[in-house]
């Protein structure tokens, strides 16, 4: 099975920016760990990190037509990416949303994700391994589906 993890707008400044908020782990150490969990799973991944919405939106589209499954930690544009939103909703393969930290135990503007009523669902607030629990939740989901 092969998975496209896309990190989002600012993660590649993990480890230093916030790290109260996000942890101190890096995001080269946070795709090492992933690679590492793929591997023992029997799981390719693909992973690719932009600041930039457009860049996003490509990563979606062209992962429809190779990835099994999307995980997404769209980062800032949660809260405000209609366009992120409605490629998603435009792919046939299921996409999981993650955060490192719970969003709900923020600040109120970050309770709302335009993202996740388009997704197979939503993990938060579990630092790094947000992204290994929905790699696993994505591929229990396939497997069962097959």
């Amino acid at each position: 099975m092969n998975v496209l993890i896309l990190h989002g707008p600012n993660l590649n400044l993990l480890g230093t920016r916030q790290p109260e908020i996000y942890g101190a782990t890096s995001l080269d150490n946070i795709n090492d760990l992933l690679h590492q969990f793929a591997q023992n799973h029997g799981l390719q991944l693909r992973i690719t990190q932009s600041n930039h919405e457009g860049a996003i939106i490509d990563a979606i589209q062209e992962g429809a037509y190779w990835a099994q499954g999307i995980v997404i930690n769209p980062g800032a544009y949660t809260h405000t990416s209609l366009a992120i939103r409605d490629a998603i909703a435009a792919i046939s393969i299921p996409v999981i949303e993650v955060h490192l930290s719970n969003i709900y135990s923020r600040e109120e503007f970050r309770h709302e994700s335009l993202i996740a009523p388009v997704c197979l669902g939503q993990i938060c607030g579990f630092g790094w391994k947000s992204y290994t629990l929905a790699i696993q939740a994505l591929s229990d989901e396939l497997q069962e589906s097959t």
